[in-house]
């Protein structure tokens, strides 16, 4: 078992997580100034990547160069990691890749703690990689922890086709999702959630 194996039934038997819904979760959070440099890229990439339409492109030509601006935003002050393995609890089925992995720490060349969001890239359901999400912020959680960082109390997700993104977060086990989906026609506001989970604050 990995954490591709989970949806959300399993992820609430086998994990312990209790799942909320809430609507409007983070609608109130500032939007931010995002540069040329990402507006040209996205008005070239986005149309390219919907005709393409699979996740390895949504993944290469949208999530990449979202999270891209986000660690130049924050001064490289953040690690970005893509399809690396994050095996956690072999046991539990916390193991196996993730989509994107980003560090509040600064190295770049190997993940270390905290962990503060996974991004899961999916190809056209979001519903379908929830489960998966919540099953890797179970792992980060679990990843900090055994680091003894404690700082870090909260643990976000995302769940993205690249042109429709949809948040959670994780406080305990209690996982809330935003009902709500956030569409790539706005890229300051799917970015000013970004900067808002990595300084706590979503």
């Amino acid at each position: 078992m990995s954490y591709s194996d989970f949806d959300l039934k399993k992820v609430k038997q086998n994990l312990g997580v209790h799942v909320i819904e809430a609507e409007g979760l983070f609608s109130l959070l500032e939007k931010t100034t995002i540069s040329p440099v990402l507006e040209e890229i996205l008005a070239e990439n986005v149309p390219l990547a919907r005709a393409i339409n699979t996740e390895k492109a949504r993944s290469e030509l949208i999530i990449s160069p979202i999270l891209v601006e986000l660690r130049k935003i924050l001064k490289h002050k953040i690690s970005l990691f893509s399809g690396i393995e994050f095996n956690v609890d072999k046991e539990k089925g916390l193991n196996g890749f993730c989509g994107f992995i980003i560090s509040s720490a600064q190295e770049q060349l190997e993940l270390v703690s905290p962990v503060i969001a996974i991004v899961e890239a999916k190809n056209e359901n979001l519903i379908s990689g929830l489960g998966q999400c919540i099953a890797e912020m179970v792992a980060a959680k679990i990843f900090n922890e055994a680091e003894n960082q404690q700082t870090i109390k909260k643990i976000y997700g995302v769940v993205t086709i690249g042109t429709v993104w949809k948040f959670l977060k994780m406080d305990c086990l209690n996982v809330s999702i935003d009902l709500d989906d956030y569409s790539i026609e706005h890229p300051d506001k799917i970015i000013g959630i970004l900067l808002a989970m990595i300084a706590q604050n979503a």
